[in-house]
């Protein structure tokens, strides 16, 4: 089993999201946080960035998939944060925290935790 994990912490996205008209007029902020399971054995024993997952690449994506989704669900979201991640990067699993910042009144934010697993061939 593999224990490693590379991580984006705090990703903030604004994008148009939500269920209401007025949600679909405004961007609102969404913040991601990634963990990726991965073996980062052979990228640390030889110090090649081409042996891991490349974080930097990963958050471009994210952003990307976030801004052209027009999602009305955060759940729409993470699951598809998850599955671009396990079909796109070599990562045995992936969790996904995903909050709307500002959503609901006097909260530092509301939203979802998923974890989705690559299937065995």
């Amino acid at each position: 089993m593999i224990h490693d994990i590379v991580f984006i912490e705090a990703l903030k996205v604004d994008t148009v999201i939500g269920v209401y008209d007025w949600e679909k007029t405004i961007e609102q902020t969404l913040q991601f946080d990634i963990e990726m399971r991965t073996d980062i054995k052979a990228a640390a024993q030889i110090d090649d960035l081409s042996k891991t997952v490349d974080y930097s690449v990963v958050a471009e994506d994210v952003v990307k998939l976030a801004k052209q989704n027009q999602a009305e669900l955060i759940e729409t979201v993470a699951e598809k944060v998850a599955e671009l991640i396990l079909a796109d990067y070599q990562v045995s699993s992936v969790k996904i925290t995903l909050r709307k910042l500002g959503a609901v009144p006097n909260t530092a934010g509301v939203g979802v935790i998923i974890e989705r697993t690559k299937p065995l061939y």
